[in-house]
């Protein structure tokens, strides 16, 4: 039988990045501004006048009779009941896709509510899903919090690959006077580095080839995911991408936890063998000494003497549960428990206005023997008995469990 270019072109595989809501159609936009190739765009959402500005070729809207194109209010039932509504259309739209990307920002109404079922509905209709997610700003409060680690519990059950960037280390790498668009601009611009980084991978022939089923190998069914992106340039660019890729600020866990990764390398130039060694090495010294790197090498001539490494990391369950950890997502969730979050602000604060009271004084002592700290040590007891409490609760209700609680899921994800 022969094998002709129409046959090659057909047997691409189709990749559909899925924005869902506010935060996720602004990161479609983004990536349609930056000319991201490869990859078919569809925004979905319950606000329809927010819809009709949007830049993507295939726009949906859900929750028509529910919502009335008025949006969700904040409210993730609102958004998941909309998605239910219309989930003939969703699946109309990603019948012949072979990978899904869903975006979207956790903690509102649409992203959070709706985000899981279309999720869903792309691994019913055979997708290698992944979600790229973010998580709200300590400032926007534990109910918006809440709803996030609430909705990326529900989603983790139905993507392969979940991938999160935590909106609050920004902080870490913007200056104090950014604006705040250009501060969202950097989330999006990280998701759409992601995108680009595994489409590239997937659709481009490159000097080193990877096809869509090593892609399969390393992220199906592999839980929490970890993306890093670095960018070097001068005589030591391949080391300083690297370092920067795996050192990102916006990482939530270490990369060494990983068992395997897909390493794109996108140059201007073809890349020097030594490079890609020197980069591959770097990454190995960082990782644990088995772990299995798939890599690939993109030509990008908008580069100029730059190079830019993603690497999408997986294997984090398999390495926890070999930890005694049977469930990363909550550990890592427990661990940014709003709670101590707050509680640690508010010492903070009255150390700030206390020290701004008593300048002369050298240390923070007299802070433990003013009335304010005893105000507060006793609403700190108040509430450790409060959460013992709850943690008793949790577990005679659990008995057989490992002693933690469960997470406590909200009513929208309970019907």
């Amino acid at each position: 039988m022969l094998f002709g270019d129409e046959d090659t072109l057909s047997l691409k595989p189709i990749i559909k990045v899925i924005g869902v809501g506010g935060a996720g159609g602004n990161a479609v936009d983004r990536m349609i501004d930056y000319d991201v190739r490869g990859v078919e765009f569809v925004a979905v959402n319950t606000d329809a006048q927010d819809l009709k500005t949007s830049k993507a070729d295939t726009r949906v809207i859900i929750g028509r009779n529910s919502t009335r194109g008025l949006g969700a209010g904040a409210k993730p039932e609102v958004g998941r009941n909309a998605a239910l509504e219309d989930e003939d259309s969703i699946r109309e739209v990603v019948k012949d896709a072979n990978m899904v990307f869903i975006a979207c920002g956790m903690g509102g109404g649409t992203g959070t509510g709706a985000a899981p079922v279309i999720a869903r509905v792309c691994k019913e209709s055979g997708c290698l899903t992944v979600g790229i997610v973010t998580k709200p700003f300590f400032f926007e409060g534990p109910e918006r919090m809440n709803n996030a680690v609430a909705g990326l519990e529900e989603l983790k059950k139905f993507v392969d690959a979940l991938i999160v960037i935590p909106n609050q280390r920004l902080f870490s790498i913007i200056d104090p006077g950014t604006p705040m668009l250009q501060a969202f601009r950097e989330v999006d611009d990280i998701l759409r580095q992601g995108v680009q980084g595994i489409s590239e991978i997937v659709k481009f022939q490159g000097l080193i080839n990877i096809d869509f089923a090593d892609i399969k190998t390393v992220m199906k069914d592999s839980g929490a995911a970890l993306m890093g992106i670095g960018v070097g340039s001068g005589p030591n660019r391949a080391v300083e991408a690297a370092r920067n890729a795996i050192h990102s600020n916006l990482l939530e866990v270490s990369i060494d936890g990983a068992t395997t990764a897909i390493v794109n390398i996108a140059s201007a130039e073809q890349i020097a063998l030594t490079e890609t060694e020197a980069i591959l090495s770097e990454i190995r010294n960082n990782c644990d000494k088995n772990l299995n790197v798939i890599y690939g090498a993109y030509i990008n001539n908008d580069l100029g003497e730059e190079i830019v490494v993603t690497i999408i990391a997986t294997g984090y369950e398999l390495k926890a549960k070999e930890n005694g950890i049977e469930n990363l997502a909550s550990e890592i969730f427990q661990n940014m428990s709003d709670e101590n979050i707050d509680f640690r602000r508010s010492i903070q604060d009255e150390i700030d206005e206390n020290n701004a009271d008593a300048e002369e004084e050298d240390s923070i002592d007299h802070l433990f023997k003013n009335k304010r700290y005893e105000r507060m040590e006793k609403k700190r007891v108040k509430e450790e008995a409060k959460a013992q409490k709850k943690k008793e609760k949790e577990e005679k209700k659990n008995p057989s469990g490992s002693g933690k609680p469960k997470i406590s899921l909200p009513d929208w994800l309970t019907k």
